[in-house]
C-alpha cells in the first residue's frame, strides 16, 4: 500500500523533527521545506496528498505561499499553522480554499487528527459505513420475515434508502451489490404483501389502511390553510424518496422540514391515475363515475392529464372550500421562468399548486436517447442528474422568493420509478395499452403467478371501458414485453426506469411539509 506523502513548510522546521518523527513512525512520509518558495518548487515536482503550511515565515507569507500552491496543485487539501487567532487572516486563509487551521503550539496528536480528517476520511467513513451496514443487514433481512404492516414498510424502505445514499457516499462497490440483492428480497416480499392487502385497504379510515393519493389534498392542504396560512404545493411528477433527500439537502437551506411523511400511491403508478386522484380526492372509478366528461381513457395517448386542474377545482367545491387557488403545470424551462416571473401573482393565492414534470422527463429520455442513458447509467448518476437540473432550475430560485415572504410549501409527487431489467411475457389485443409496467385489456394472456392481476377492476377502484377488461401488474423489476420482436425489447427496455408497476420505489413516496427558515 502507498505510503501518505506529506510537505511541512515552516521557518522552523528544525524545532519540529520529533513531530516529524512522530508521523514517520506512523508510517508516513514526510518532506520538509523552511520556506515558502521551496514548498512551491517542491509542490511543482512532486505529488503530496496533504501539506502543512506555517503561516508567519519570513519571505512569502503563508497566505501568499498557499494561494501559489494552490495554482499548481488545487485539489491538494492545505493546513495553516499560525500563531495567530485574528479573525482576519482566518477568513483569508479560508476564503484562499485552506482544508484546516491549527493554532500553534501543536501536538502530534492534533496533526494525527488532521490528516485522517483530511485525507483518510474518505476511507475511514467507508469502512464505518460498511461496518454499520453489515449489522443492519441481519437486522433488516430477520424484519422481513416477520408480518409486517404497511408501516413496517415505510420503516423498512427508510432504512434501505438511507443505507443506499449512505453506501453511495462510500467507495465499497461490493456492499453496494449486497444492497442491490437485499432491496431485490424486499421488493419480492412487498410485492406479495401488496397482492395480499391492497383490496382489503378500500373502505377502510386512515391508520386502519395507510394515507393513499387521493387523501393527500384533504390531509395535507387543508389543515393549513385552516390555520390561514398560505400554502404552495409543488408536485414533482415521478419522484422517488431517494430522490427527494437529495433535493431535500438543497430545500433545507430556505425551508425546515416539519413533517416528512410517506405515503402509498394507488395503483397504477401512473401519472392518469394517481395524479388525477390526488387532484380529485377520489379513486379513478369515482372520477370516472362523478365526471365522465373529464375522464380520459388510457388509449387516449396525450391528453391523460389534462384536467387536472379542473378536478382539483372540484375537490376544493365539494369540501366547501373558498379560498383563492392558482394551478400550473411546468413542462420546460420556457413554462418554469414563466411561474417564476408571474411570483406576484403566486404570493396573492391562498393556495399555488405547480406541477413539476422534468424528473419524468429525465426517465424518458433516458430511455430514449442514449447519451442521457450513459449519464444516468446506475441509481447513484440518476440522483445526481436530477440534483444538477434542480440546482440549476427555476424551480430553486422560486421556492427561495416563497421562502421569503412566509409562504408554507409542501412537496410531493404521485408515484415513483424503478429500473426494471426482467422481461416478461404478455400477449394483449389491439386495444391494450402501451405502459410496459401494467396492462389493461379484454384479452390479456399471461402467466398468473408472474403478475398482481385484478380481473374485477371494480374491487381496486379502477374504470373499466369493457365489461371483460383486467389489469396486471408487473412486480419488482419486471416489465412486460409482448412475444413479437421479444428480445429486441427485452434488450431496448432492460436497465430503463419505468413506473406503473409494484415495487416499492414506485408505490412508497414522500409528501413533506415546510415552514420557512426566516
Amino acid at each position: 500500500m502507498r505510503k501518505i506523502r506529506i510537505l511541512w513548510t515552516d521557518d522552523e522546521i528544525d524545532l519540529l523533527r520529533a513531530h516529524i518523527i512522530f508521523l514517520q513512525e506512523k508510517g508516513y512520509e514526510v518532506e520538509t521545506a523552511n520556506n515558502g518558495s521551496d514548498a512551491i518548487e517542491m509542490v511543482r515536482a512532486n505529488y503530496y496528498d496533504i501539506i502543512f503550511l506555517d503561516e508567519n515565515m519570513p519571505g512569502l507569507s503563508g497566505l501568499e505561499t498557499l494561494s501559489e500552491i494552490k495554482s499548481v496543485a488545487p485539489n491538494v487539501p492545505v493546513v495553516m499553522i499560525t500563531k495567530s487567532e485574528e479573525e482576519n487572516i482566518m477568513d483569508e486563509a479560508i476564503g484562499a480554499k485552506m482544508s484546516d487551521y491549527l493554532i500553534k503550539p501543536v501536538n502530534p496528536k492534533q496533526i494525527l487528527l488532521s490528516i485522517k480528517k483530511n485525507v483518510d476520511q474518505k476511507r475511514l467513513v467507508t469502512q464505518q459505513t460498511t461496518s454499520a451496514y453489515q449489522s443492519q443487514f441481519a437486522q433488516i433481512g430477520m424484519r422481513l420475515n416477520d408480518r409486517l404492516s404497511f408501516s413496517d414498510w415505510k420503516d423498512i424502505y427508510r432504512k434501505l434508502v438511507y443505507w443506499e445514499l449512505e453506501l453511495s457516499a462510500s467507495d465499497d462497490s461490493a456492499m453496494d451489490e449486497v444492497l442491490v440483492m437485499q432491496k431485490n428480497e424486499a421488493n419480492n416480499t412487498f410485492c406479495r404483501f401488496i397482492k395480499d392487502n391492497y383490496f382489503d385497504w378500500f373502505g377502510k379510515e386512515i391508520g386502519e389502511r395507510p394515507l393513499m393519493s387521493p387523501d393527500i389534498i384533504k390531509q395535507k392542504i387543508f389543515p393549513l390553510l385552516d390555520k390561514g396560512k398560505k400554502v404552495f404545493m409543488l408536485v414533482i411528477d415521478n419522484l422517488r424518496y431517494d430522490q427527494w433527500r437529495i433535493l431535500s439537502t438543497v430545500i433545507n437551506q430556505y425551508y425546515n422540514t416539519v413533517e416528512e411523511e410517506l405515503y402509498y400511491s394507488i395503483l397504477p403508478t401512473a401519472t392518469m391515475y394517481a395524479r388525477n386522484s390526488m387532484f380529485a380526492g377520489l379513486m379513478p372509478s369515482e372520477i370516472m363515475k362523478l365526471y365522465p366528461d373529464l375522464w380520459e381513457h388510457d388509449d387516449n395517448e396525450g391528453h391523460k392529464n389534462r384536467h387536472e386542474a379542473e378536478f382539483l377545482e372540484k375537490q376544493m367545491a365539494r369540501f366547501n372550500r373558498k379560498e383563492k387557488v392558482s394551478f400550473d403545470k411546468v413542462t420546460s424551462l420556457k413554462s418554469g421562468k414563466r411561474v417564476v416571473d408571474n411570483i406576484r401573482n403566486t404570493l396573492d393565492n391562498d393556495l399555488s399548486v405547480l406541477v413539476f414534470n422534468f424528473v419524468d422527463m429525465i426517465s424518458h429520455a433516458r430511455t430514449e436517447m442514449e447519451m442521457i442513458r450513459e449519464l444516468a447509467n446506475d441509481e447513484k448518476a440518476y440522483r445526481s442528474l436530477t440534483l444538477s437540473w434542480f440546482n440549476h432550475s427555476p424551480l430553486l430560485d422560486l421556492l427561495k422568493t416563497l421562502s421569503e415572504n412566509d409562504i408554507r410549501l409542501v412537496v410531493t409527487t404521485d408515484h415513483g420509478t424503478i429500473k426494471v431489467n426482467n422481461a416478461v411475457k404478455v400477449i394483449g389485443d389491439r386495444e391494450t395499452n402501451t405502459n410496459l409496467r401494467y396492462k389493461i385489456g379484454r384479452n390479456l394472456n399471461y402467466k398468473s403467478k408472474q403478475v398482481f392481476e385484478v380481473k374485477n377492476p371494480a374491487t381496486a377502484f379502477l374504470p373499466s371501458r369493457n365489461v371483460s377488461s383486467q389489469y396486471i401488474f408487473a412486480q419488482n423489476t419486471d416489465f412486460f414485453v409482448y412475444p413479437n420482436d421479444y428480445n429486441y425489447y427485452a434488450n431496448y427496455y432492460k436497465n430503463t426506469f419505468q413506473h406503473g408497476g409494484i415495487s416499492m420505489e414506485e408505490m412508497i413516496i414522500p409528501v413533506v411539509t415546510m415552514t420557512p427558515k426566516n
